[in-house]
């Protein structure tokens, strides 16, 4: 199971938000490329790079910060927020991102996002499934859809979708433990791969997702709340 940290971007530092909302932001490190480099001298090889203020405003912004972590680290960078157009998407990949994640574009917008992904292929490509009560939700959170969870993913997995980054916007930033009944169903209905997202506070949860079958966990304000420490996910990524 990947080990994949978070850094969420607001004005080009490394922040956290509990469950989506911008009021609760809170700034850890001034400079994000040092926790990515920081995060590699772990042994860590995967990051969740999230641009916030993209997310609100709709189109790519944090560029840069992508940029920079990509050439100064050998970090397998999967990159979402406001990423909306072609010409985004380019952007994302050319500054540096392994792959990019597909959130609330893959509602509004499904045909250009089905397009997408035969254009890149779905290794390129990440489904980002936000949800709050079983309800995909958009735009930085702030916006609710129609979409069941189940449905939403099973919708992409028949267009070639693999890979899966579930969030429960109810566990997000709450250090409560993840949802793993959400997740244990969405292992059994659908075949994608699972990244599991939100609520993970220690390194007991981790094992827990390995456990399921996720085939990897996204960890954020655990980490930068000490609850789990770089040389837990040192010694779980060794063990593995």
């Amino acid at each position: 199971m990947k080990i994949i940290p978070a850094i969420d971007i607001i004005d080009g530092k490394c922040v956290r938000l509990s469950k989506g909302d911008y009021d609760t932001k809170k700034i850890y490190n001034e400079n994000p490329v040092e926790v990515a480099k920081e995060f590699e001298n772990f042994g860590i090889q995967y990051l969740h790079l999230v641009d916030l203020d993209g997310a609100k405003s709709k189109h790519i912004v944090n560029q840069k910060v992508l940029e920079t972590i990509a050439k100064e680290t050998s970090l397998k960078i999967d990159f979402g927020g406001g990423l909306k157009t072609l010409e985004d998407i380019n952007i994302a990949f050319n500054s540096g991102a392994k792959q990019i994640t597909i959130g609330s574009i893959a509602v509004q917008d499904p045909d250009f996002c089905f397009n997408m992904i035969e254009k890149y292929g779905p290794e390129k490509i990440i489904l980002g499934a936000d949800c709050e009560n079983r309800k995909i939700k958009t735009s930085g959170w702030l916006e609710e859809s129609d979409f069941d969870i189940i449905d939403f993913i099973l919708e992409y997995q028949n267009k070639g979708i693999k890979n899966v980054i579930c969030t429960d916007i109810s566990k997000d930033g709450m250090l409560q433990g993840a949802s793993d009944e959400l997740y244990r169903e969405i292992l059994k209905k659908t075949e994608v791969q699972l990244i599991a997202s939100g609520g993970i506070s220690c390194i007991e949860d981790v094992e827990q997702m390995k456990g399921i079958g996720c085939s990897g966990t996204i960890i954020g304000k655990a980490i930068y709340e000490g609850k789990i420490n770089l040389q837990q996910l040192q010694n779980f990524i060794e063990h593995a």
